[in-house]
Order: C-alpha cells, then structure tokens, then sequence
C-alpha cells in the first residue's frame, strides 16, 4: 500500500479527507476503522465490481474486525432509479443497518450516487464513505456529497447534498477499466482544466496518451489534481449556490443528450460530457466569449483520445425536445437556463444571459 496524497475537504462538522494512491483497497477495513462509530457497516457494489474486489475488501475488513453486509446491485444506469433505491434502502433495513452505522459505496458513479442517496436518508441519515473504482467516480462523482436518481425527466433530478466521512481512491482499481470507461472518465479529467486550470489542460496535452496508457504516475498525479480542485470548490460553495455551477462544463448540455437518447448505451456519461463541453465551447464562441481555435482546440484534443464530439449518427435528437431537456437541468431558476461557458481554456464562467436563438443555432449545427 502506497498514499500519493491526502486532501482535506474543509466543511466544519462535515469536514473529510479524500486518500489517494496504491493498493488501498487491501487495507480498506483500516481506513474505514478510523472513521466508524462502531465495527459494523454494508458495503454496496455491483456486480462486475464484486467479481473483481469485493473478495479483497471482505479480507481487509476481516482483518479489521469489522462485520459487514454484502449488498450486489446490477450494473449500468438502469439502477439508478426509484426501483433500484427502494430495493437497496429495503435490503439496507433488512440487513438491520443502524443510524449509528456505516455504509460503504464500493463502485463507480451510479453505485456512489444511488447508495450516498439510500444513506441519507435511510434513518434520516446513516454514514457513508466512499471507494470509487471508475476514473469518473475518483475525480468527481464520489467527492462533494451530491447523491441521486434518474427519472423520465432527467438526470440526478431527485436527489440529497450528503457528504461522505471519507472516500479512499485506489488508482491501481482502474487497470480493470474497459477502455471506454476510462475515456469517459477522462472526459471528467479535462473538464477541470477547461474550466479552472489551462496549465491543467496543458499537462494533459502532453501526459494523456501515458495516463490512459496505464502510467501509475501520471494516474496518481491526474485523479489527485483533480481530487483537490473540487475539493477547493466544494469547500467554498457546498450546495452550489454560485461557483460550485463550474464543475457542471458540459453537463447540462450532456444531460440532455443522454435523456434525448433515453440512457441507452449509444453514449455513456463521460462520452456526453465530452460532447457538451465542445458544444459549450461553441456556444461561448457564439456568444464572443472565446475564440474559434479554442474550440477547435477542445474538439482536437477529445477527438485525439478517442472521445466523441458529437451525438452518435442515429441520435434522432430534436433541437425543440433537446431545449426541453435543458429546462429540467437543476440550475434553472426563474425559468431562465444556466450555462456554464468559457472565456477561453482553463476560464470558465457561470451566466443566465444566453439567448435561446443563441443556443438553438449551435445546436442546429452541432445535431447535424
């Protein structure tokens, strides 16, 4: 086992530390020992997660004395639904969780978010700490607190602010990754360089192809980067109330595409977050806050690693019902969308004063 590095996510009474390096997951039962309130927990996974660590997690929580619950959950964005939070919160009571108890998100996004959510409010509110296994869950979903489910309408519209007691991230867990999951992670990567950190951005120029390669090192450098540039933006603005709103470069628009294309698997998340940060870079440069080569830039470089930049060639995406989409995004207020922009890489901005003729004639272009 090997720390890389220790962030502190400085919330007063919810205050944590995000721990990221190697082989953590072998000594996940001592992690979690020191933020427990008593030797009992549930660790929720799914099912590819638990072929491929829950057998080495049981161990570490053996050796600690912890007793534990398995709970396997299907895979895929399916299960983050009302069904699947009813059937985890039931088999989460059935397993005699107390409030006083731990529950532990062993897996990528939708196990972060759906099993964060069933803590918050299972008894009013249980502990839980998170061990991401996706590169997008190591560098975002599993920081900050957001939780949630999708509905017909959209994506994480129902959902709780719960912030984790500790979330220990095992970059050697991400050598299991299929390649497409670790580039639609790394689409969450660049995000935080395009929107805060151009120097960011122009490491990733020239470290991507190592780091998506398999170089530890330059894992361990990406996720913990990122792991602090959230961390200093959560701190500053825990339920998004302003400057948090940065961290959603390329969501709103994303969101979109995956409700348009109903979660099927034309497009996962990462690939849809990819595609929204070109089209709101090609907004911004609608709207004269960037140049055009940023945006080539942008497209360039996602095109280079092999992410999409734009819907899959039978999206049978409607401009008028994409809008639609985007009026369900949680950023909304007074009926008037939010986007998230950029005055140029690595500066990225937060406004309501966006056109909607604006905005349907980027996505005139970027649909065709």
């Amino acid at each position: 086992m090997s720390v890389f590095g220790r962030v502190a996510v400085p919330l007063k009474s919810r205050s944590y530390d995000i721990v990221v390096g190697n082989g953590l997951l072998a000594d996940a039962g001592n992690f979690l020992g020191a933020v427990i309130n008593r030797p009992r927990a549930a660790v929720v996974t799914d099912k590819n997660v638990a072929d491929l660590y829950l057998a080495e997690f049981a161990k570490s929580m053996h050796d600690a004395n912890i007793d534990f619950t398995e709970i396997v959950l299907s895979p895929g964005e399916q299960t983050k639904s009302f069904d699947g939070l009813i059937g985890l919160a039931d088999q989460l009571l059935s397993a005699c969780i107390e409030r006083g108890d731990t529950i532990v998100a062993l897996g990528g996004g939708v196990v972060g978010d759906l099993t964060g959510f069933a803590a918050s409010i299972l008894r009013r509110g249980v502990q839980v700490v998170q061990m991401p296994t996706s590169l997008l869950a190591q560098v975002d979903a599993s920081i900050g607190g957001k939780t949630g489910i999708n509905t017909r309408h959209g994506k994480n519209l129902i959902g709780t602010f719960h912030q984790p007691a500790l979330v220990v991230v095992d970059v050697d867990l991400l050598e299991s990754l299929p390649p497409r999951e670790f580039l639609a992670g790394y689409a969450e990567v660049v995000k935080y360089g395009l929107l805060g950190d151009a120097d960011f951005f122009g490491w990733l120029e020239t470290n991507c192809k190592a780091m998506i390669a398999g170089d530890r090192a330059a894992r361990n450098y990406a996720v913990l980067a990122c792991a602090r540039a959230k961390a200093e933006i959560v701190a500053g603005d825990e339920l998004e109330m302003g400057r948090r709103a940065l961290l959603n470069l390329g969501h709103t628009f994303g969101h979109a595409i995956e409700a348009g294309l109903g979660y099927d698997d034309r497009i996962v998340h990462g690939e849809a977050v990819a595609i929204g940060m070109v089209m709101a870079f090609d907004l911004s440069h609608r709207m004269g806050l960037c140049s055009a080569d940023d945006v080539a830039h942008v497209r360039s470089h996602l095109d280079g690693v092999g992410l999409p930049t734009a819907p899959p060639a039978d999206h049978g995406l409607d401009v008028t019902k994409f809008v639609d989409h985007m009026r369900q995004d949680k950023k909304v207020q007074n009926d008037e969308l939010t986007f998230v922009l950029a005055k140029g890489i690595g500066h990225g901005v937060v406004t309501r004063d966006v056109p909607e003729s604006r905005v349907v004639e980027m996505l005139e272009t970027e649909l065709a």
